[in-house]
This record gives C-alpha cells, structure tokens and sequence, in this order.
C-alpha cells in the first residue's frame, strides 16, 4: 500500500491553523477538508496534505487506521493539486466505518468544492 510522502505532509501546527482559519472548506459526511491556495511557503516543495483524526473518532488504535486509510487516499489527489497547495483533511467520528473508496470519493467532492468556493476550478 502506497502512502502520501514525507515531502508531502504537514507538520508544522502553523500551516495546519493558517489552512483552516483563511482556507475554504468543503464539508462530506465523513471528512471535513480545508483548502488554502498559494501559501507563502517557497514554491518548489509540493502541495501539503495534514490530518486531523481528533479522540471522538475512537480509540487510538481506530484513529490510527482512519489516518492510515487517509494518508493512503489523499497520496492520489497530491497529483491534483498546485505546489503551493495547502489540504487539511479533518475525520469525523463515521469515518471509520466507512470504505476506503467512499473516503476517496469524498475527498474528491470536498476539494472539488472548496476550490469552488475559493473561485478556482481544479
């Protein structure tokens, strides 16, 4: 199973606040996914993807598995996106019941939407 790089996921709890606070949001049943274009990060490093898997998704071994799945969907959509994209992709509590192609596709129509809200089609 393939995951999203190292290069590729957020670490820094700045970038995951400023993507939530000033991105658009695209809400799903199963995730919540924050979109902010054009960071001021230094362009070449590629578009990042962080995770919010927080305890009302389960016990640690279930939230673990739900940012598995994550990681392993959200690798797909970095083809998607700008280098200077930032996604935070927020699980809530059914997440873990759900299939991984559903989370797929739910992850498509929350960044599809966000960037509809941004102004920008991708």
């Amino acid at each position: 199973m393939a995951v999203l790089s190292a290069r590729n996921r957020m670490r820094r709890s700045t970038e995951f606040d400023e993507t939530v606070k000033y991105g658009m949001r695209g809400v799903q049943p199963d995730v919540i996914v924050h979109v902010r274009r054009g960071g001021d990060r230094e362009p070449g490093k590629g578009p990042r993807v962080g995770l919010i898997i927080a305890k009302p998704v389960g016990s640690a071994v279930e939230r673990h598995r739900v940012a598995r799945r994550l990681r392993h969907v959200a690798r797909a959509l970095v083809g998607l996106l700008d280098p200077s994209d930032q996604v935070v992709i927020r699980a809530l509590p059914s997440s873990r019941q759900v299939s991984s192609a559903r989370l797929e596709q739910e992850l498509q129509t929350g960044l599809r939407r966000a960037f509809e809200l941004a102004g920008t089609q991708r």
